[in-house]
């Protein structure tokens, strides 16, 4: 495999070619620091936690919506939009099918953090050789495998990996396309663009870093083909990410607000306008990259600029590429930046960023050695090397001793026992949601439901208990749940009011207790068969949906409602029962409301907005005194992204209705639409028209309690 690039300064030119010796090289890299990671991964029997559980869930359903594992089957492209409401899909399907190759054990399925590893490896080797030669691309793929942070993201089940990996890859091709020595642009400008597709697809906070850099490359790019290239390239770019924010917009905003403002909140995060708040990821750096390699990196770049001071004036030839090294510094300084104002704050939301960091500390080491063969030609070479063996024999125990550390800390509990207890009560093929009361690192709801869907298992774990008014739905409808003896984890006071009314209400028996490594246990509960039954939510659910026609009231009901059946019910095994009842109404009366509004809500809930705007317009001529339906159906072109028919609706209604809510909606579709004259109208009628549902709502606000309203 050959890579050449060409540079030019004055009359000079560089022509560097990547040789096989090179690319063998780097395989080794990789190879040496696989065969540590799965040494690692063999002695790792804990549990995975919140985050890595539900990444797991998320990998093994993509895969079973590929038809690649037991208990799954191709079913089209939106059920498998479906799986990705909050991030996107690109790392799940590929860790889909990863699993399904290896195995769905969590220590078989991270052999994908060693191919995300792998491709972040030869990105450094190329950007290396870019912004120098072959020894700064070894040198950088070298300290990718020895530095902490990075070392602790392939053992740690989470995006980061994979979303490094592109963000570096992207950066390359960027800085290779907006390169003034590059002549060939085209090359790069596909492959940025493909790559940058490929990091938003991953996780959307790679706009984070590629944003701004992307940005900087397009204003800095002055050859006459960049703006067709960057043209083409946004092309590309919208074409791959549309499908899945067209499918799960909405859903994706809500949960961004949440993990990044809401998050920030609740664990403290420094303010924005603190010392504390711009200086939280450069303290990170020492642990993440080690002292010892920061400090001759650092030296060394320091030594560098030093020097091109002294020889500024000189017509000196370098095999350094100035325009690459100023594309680095320039996107790690707007990444940190960028990254440093968004609220919530990680050790490992970094990441994409440390990568040039290694970089430009390999060219820090480099200038160590060529002042040492200035000052020692004879020894310089020796020098260099020991100075690498002592910096590995630094960096790298810090980093394995930290790696042991965790697996001392790992989490081991009897979810396994748990689960197999369960399943051993049950249909293999049984879709069984079990109520998860504690949450702890050892057992919550996301890895019950990762060790439970394993093997084509139907097991689910739901967790209730976050208000008071989950007490009585769990009392009628629940089969199993798990209660836990000791300590209850991350949970609120309602939770064990929950607890303790399972345990006195003589309608679950205790089938098993667990013990905990730690102290305490956990205790398995089920229904007892002689108490009343389970309450059907198919029955109950017509007369729900009905609700919709009183506006924010009803809504407020349905949604209260249907978010403690989502967690009872964690299949929706009632959905498709409902839609069949709604059908075979409307075969025997077409104008029967009841089943249009089921039907219309059951669009709502599967995320199906062309399917509900044909409900709706039916409901419009079915009850023409009614401004609700008109309402939804404004909603719902608009989350289909078409405004202009939302608008229309709208407006139309508005004639007949006169109502504020629809002036607003009117107002707001025009304006998503484009049509910014209507900007003042929408300022003055969206307030006007929230002010409305506010008040409409406030009889329910309050008669909730406290701990309520905070729930809702």
């Amino acid at each position: 495999m050959a890579f050449t690039s060409k540079r030019r300064k004055g009359k000079t030119n560089y022509h560097m070619k990547i040789n096989l010796r090179f690319w063998v090289y780097i395989f080794f890299i990789w190879i040496v620091s696989t065969y540590l990671d799965r040494l690692w991964w063999a002695h790792q029997t804990g549990l995975p936690s919140w985050d890595q559980a539900d990444y797991l869930n998320s990998a093994l359903g993509h895969g079973r919506a590929l038809g690649l594992l037991p208990g799954g089957e191709w079913q089209g492209w939106k059920n498998l939009l479906d799986l990705s409401p909050k991030i996107p899909p690109l790392a799940s399907l590929v860790n889909g099918v990863i699993i399904a190759l290896v195995g769905d054990d969590p220590q078989q399925a991270a052999w994908s953090l060693s191919i995300w590893h792998g491709i972040l490896i030869v990105a450094v080797a190329g950007w290396g050789v870019h912004l120098r030669n072959e020894k700064l691309g070894l040198l950088g793929s070298f300290f990718i495998a020895i530095s902490p942070a990075l070392l602790q993201l392939r053992s740690d089940y989470v995006l980061e990996m994979p979303l490094t990996a592109f963000v570096t890859l992207t950066l390359w091709q960027l800085g290779c396309w907006s390169d003034p020595n590059n002549n060939n642009t085209w090359k790069n400008s596909l492959l940025g663009s493909i790559t940058f597709l490929g990091a938003i697809l991953i996780k959307q906070s790679a706009l984070l870093v590629l944003l701004p850099a992307g940005v900087w490359a397009t204003l800095s790019n002055h050859k006459k083909e960049s703006k067709l290239q960057s043209l083409t390239a946004i092309c590309i770019i919208l074409s791959g990410i549309m499908p899945w924010l067209h499918h799960n917009w909405i859903t994706t905003l809500s949960g961004t607000n949440r993990a990044v403002i809401e998050s920030a909140a609740k664990e403290g995060d420094p303010s924005l306008f603190t010392i504390e708040n711009w200086t939280w990821y450069p303290k990170l750096l020492p642990e993440q990259i080690g002292s010892l390699l920061l400090i001759i990196g650092i030296s060394g770049c320091l030594l560098w600029i030093a020097s091109r001071k002294q020889n500024h004036q000189k017509v000196n030839s370098t095999i350094d590429n100035y325009s690459a090294w100023k594309w680095l510094i320039v996107t790690f300084i707007l990444g940190w930046i960028v990254t440093s104002i968004i609220p919530n704050k990680d050790n490992r939301y970094i990441a994409p960023l440390l990568p040039s960091l290694l970089l430009l500390i390999g060219r820090g080491f480099i200038q160590w050695e060529i002042l040492a063969k200035k000052i020692w030609p004879e020894h310089s070479r020796s020098r260099i090397i020991l100075s690498l063996i002592t910096t590995v024999s630094v960096t790298f125990p810090t980093a394995w001793k930290s790696q042991v550390s965790y697996l001392k800390k790992s989490h081991h509990g009897p979810l396994k026992d748990i689960v197999e207890e369960i399943k051993k009560s049950e249909e293999n093929d049984s879709k069984i949601t079990v109520i998860v009361v504690p949450s702890t690192p050892d057992l919550n709801q996301h890895n019950i439901s990762y060790f439970g869907r394993r093997k084509a298992g139907q097991l689910i774990g739901r967790q209730l208990g976050n208000n008071e008014k989950d007490i009585k739905p769990v009392l009628k409808q629940a089969t199993w749940v798990i209660l836990a003896e000791g300590n209850q984890g991350s949970i609120r006071p309602s939770a064990l009011k929950l607890d303790q009314a399972i345990r006195n209400s003589k309608i679950f028996k205790e089938i098993r207790q667990f013990p905990r490594k730690y102290g305490g246990s956990y205790s398995l509960w089920r229904r007892r068969s002689n108490v009343f039954p389970i309450e059907s939510f198919v029955d109950k659910f017509p007369k729900l949906a009905r609700g919709l026609e009183q506006g924010p009231r009803g809504l407020e009901i349905v949604f209260d409602e249907i978010a403690i059946q989502h967690m009872l019910d964690g299949h929706f095994m009632y959905q498709n029962q409902v839609r069949i009842n709604a059908l075979e109404n409307l075969k025997r009366n077409p104008k029967d409301i009841n089943s249009r509004w089921s039907l219309g809500l059951l669009s709502i809930l599967t995320n199906r907005p062309k399917e509900a705007a044909n409900h709706f317009s039916k409901l419009e001529e079915l009850l023409p005194a009614n401004p609700w339906p008109s309402i939804y159906l404004s909603i719902v072109n608009l989350a289909d992204w078409n405004p202009w028919e939302g608008a229309s609706v709208a407006n139309k209604a508005q004639a007949k209705h006169n109502h504020l809510i629809l002036a607003a909606l009117a107002d707001l579709n025009y304006v998503i639409g484009g049509a910014v004259w209507h900007l003042p109208s929408a300022i003055n009628s969206i307030p006007k028209a929230s002010e409305t549902i506010e008040k409409e709502l406030s009889p329910i606000s309050k008669s909730l309690k406290p701990d309520q309203k905070a729930s809702n």
